[in-house]
């Protein structure tokens, strides 16, 4: 069983910077994608960037590409995610997950395992 669990995160002024952090634990098994996705109240949850732990290649909505930047450490099975630039529309609740099931990145019902989530609050 695979426990997503994420760190990091709080409050910033618009413009700031902030990270977290997200480590798939328990698990034995490979894990090929993990995302981060994002959800403000009233709103759908929002899949912001996603890495391949083979190749590391990376996807971003278009709402953080330039800003926000994500890596991996395959042997931690770990992800992090640097924000940077951020505004007030960037906050919302911020959650990882892993055991993508394929199909779209962005689609939060392709995904198996979810950590509880971690708060970013960006003031103006």
């Amino acid at each position: 069983q695979v426990e997503v669990v994420e760190s990091g995160g709080g409050s910033v002024q618009a413009g700031g910077s902030l990270n977290v952090s997200c480590v798939a634990a328990g698990s034995s098994g490979h894990i090929n994608l993990m995302t981060w996705f994002r959800q403000s109240p009233g709103k759908e949850r929002e899949g912001i960037a996603a890495i391949y732990t083979v190749g590391g290649d990376t996807h971003y909505a278009d709402s953080v590409k330039g800003r926000f930047t994500m890596a991996r450490d395959i042997g931690k099975k770990s992800v992090y995610l640097t924000m940077s630039g951020l505004t007030p529309e960037d906050t919302a609740t911020y959650y990882c997950a892993a055991g993508f099931r394929g199909g779209i990145w962005s689609d939060p019902s392709k995904y198996k395992n979810w950590g509880q989530g971690t708060q970013v609050t960006v003031s103006s």
